[in-house]
């Protein structure tokens, strides 16, 4: 049932308009931030920016997505997610092309913080719509939604560079809004009409006074700063300090969105067999070897090899974070998942701000031979992943 709930303990079908419509979501927007990575070059260069100014640029686009994600939030409460995933989705198609015709810094600054902040926001009301689809067909569904985000972004990074090479980059920028413009006019008439939400924006008023959920929250940041990274210099990285070309520097965030968009595929099944705790820790040591194999990487090519790693180590890392947090006995699930989900975001949205700033002195190679030292954190902490054995959960 696509419009309402199933009776009380009775399973829908495995896939139904609903599903699909969610999923086409989360792929649209995987496929736009995908389609970013590659352009983020030209980006620099066209502006004439260096790598600190660069990251002061990226940190714009993460303020906006926290400035735009409780606003997203509160308009759920009072609408439902339908309506606010509608709008917010075409507020985001317009964008790579605005990114692509920035004639100078102060637009650009402005476009990124548009595009962060539309691009977070959907972000949270397709989380909203998906969870109210997981209700309606009482199964669990918020892996595979985050298996097609990272397909998105697999095909939009993937593609991006070798179409830039034979299009130029506005033709790039028209092709990506096109598709991206396909998938939302198919999802459209299919995505769940669920009610508003009241209690969450009371829920979300109230900070927990127990160290749990910030804990879970800080492996959430740990587990996300090596995404970020990736997603914001891994082309820079492979550009400049591995002479790439533009095809191959597109390459690496994709490499990197198609390990985890498997195991992400994979991640229920997976947790199932062997145990929040023990899926964790194999995933947070892949991703340790991939960081350090990127950065160690005598070429291009094992560099990608290395997103590759990594991207199979963070896949179910960060929803294990998220299903913890949405377990914590004695906490509505709310409070825990709102502390976890901004802790986690800020780490993929302000984090490699810094390592432009870091970058600019001491090279990316440097950097992603660093960020191991966080995920040994995850690791330390991975215990508390037992709190998400049964539970489904979601995050990037």
């Amino acid at each position: 049932m696509d419009s309402h709930v199933s009776a009380p303990g009775v399973r829908s079908g495995f896939v139904t308009k609903s599903r699909a419509a969610v999923s086409l979501l989360f792929l649209m927007n995987g496929f736009v931030v995908g389609c970013w990575a590659p352009k983020i070059p030209d980006f620099a260069e066209r502006l004439a920016l260096s790598k600190f100014e660069l990251g002061l640029m990226i940190l714009v686009f993460g303020v906006g997505s926290l400035v735009m994600m409780p606003i997203a939030g509160a308009q759920i409460a009072k609408h439902g997610s339908r309506i606010v995933v509608q709008v917010l989705a075409v507020c985001v198609l317009p964008l790579l092309l605005t990114l692509t015709l920035a004639p100078n810094v102060i637009t650009g600054a402005i476009s990124l913080f548009l595009f962060g902040g539309f691009i977070g926001a959907m972000d949270v009301a397709m989380n909203a719509n998906a969870v109210s689809v997981e209700k309606s067909m009482r199964r669990a569904i918020m892996s595979s939604c985050h298996a097609f985000w990272s397909l998105g972004g697999l095909i939009g990074s993937g593609l991006g560079g070798i179409v830039i090479s034979k299009l130029g980059i506005l033709g790039h920028a028209q092709l990506a809004t096109v598709l991206a413009a396909i998938f939302l006019a198919v999802a459209w008439p299919m995505i769940l009409a669920d009610p508003p939400h009241p209690d969450t924006k009371k829920e979300k008023t109230r900070l927990p006074m127990v160290p749990l959920p910030w804990l879970l929250g800080l492996m959430a940041l740990f587990s996300m700063v090596p995404e970020g990274a990736v997603l914001d210099w891994g082309a820079l990285y492979l550009r400049q300090e591995m002479d790439a070309s533009v095809a191959l520097s597109g390459l690496g965030f994709a490499a990197f969105s198609a390990t985890m968009a498997i195991m992400r595929f994979a991640g229920d099944l997976v947790r199932d067999r062997l145990g929040g705790v023990k899926t964790l820790r194999i995933c947070t040591l892949f991703a340790i070897v991939g960081m350090l194999l990127a950065g160690l990487a005598p070429d291009a090519e094992i560099a990608i090899l290395g997103f590759a790693f990594c991207g199979i180590g963070i896949s179910n890392m960060v929803p294990i974070a998220f299903s913890a947090a949405g377990n914590i006995p004695g906490l509505k699930p709310g409070i825990g998942i709102s502390v976890v989900t901004t802790m986690g975001y800020s780490g993929m949205l302000v984090a490699p701000s810094l390592i432009g700033f870091v970058a600019e002195h001491v090279g990316f190679a440097a950097v992603f031979m660093a960020l191991p030292a966080l995920l040994i954190v995850v690791l330390a902490f991975s215990k508390l992943a037992h709190y998400a054995d049964g539970v489904s959960g979601g995050g990037h």
